[in-house]
């Protein structure tokens, strides 16, 4: 179980070039300590402290949370932790190069180019390990 120390190495590592954000939303839990704590401060970083056994204060990370369970950890065993890395890696490059977000207008974070019908017959292509395709024309 990660320690109130671990979590503050890990706060440092995130941000070495005085890259770090103005504002921390996080939770209650024992694991920021008094050494994570002081760490964010000397970062130059503020604290904000959502209310306890409250998800709602936090709702960005809550659907990312949701759609990773619903759309990809649910449908899988999970081996291990590197078969996990593997599964997340792979369901993230498809989350953000092919699945369709209705807030973007049905397109996706990184925008995909347009296939002139010249190229070729549409062929499947599995994402995730099968769990989820997108469609690409193919050169024949």
């Amino acid at each position: 179980m990660p320690t109130a120390e671990w979590t503050a190495q890990q706060v440092v590592q995130a941000f070495p070039w005085d890259e770090a954000p103005q504002y921390l939303l996080r939770d209650q839990d024992r694991i920021y300590g008094t050494a994570f704590r002081q760490r964010v401060r000397n970062l130059g970083i503020t604290e904000v402290l959502s209310a306890p056994c409250s998800p709602w204060q936090n709702p960005y990370v809550e659907r990312l949370i949701g759609s990773i369970r619903r759309e990809c950890l649910d449908h899988v065993m999970v081996l291990g932790e590197r078969h996990l890395n593997r599964i997340l890696t792979s369901y993230l490059a498809y989350y953000h190069y092919w699945r369709t977000h209705l807030s973007l207008e049905m397109d996706c974070p990184e925008p995909r180019p347009i296939q002139p019908s010249t190229l070729g017959p549409v062929r499947t292509v599995l994402e995730v390990d099968g769990l989820h395709h997108h469609y690409e024309r193919w050169a024949a």
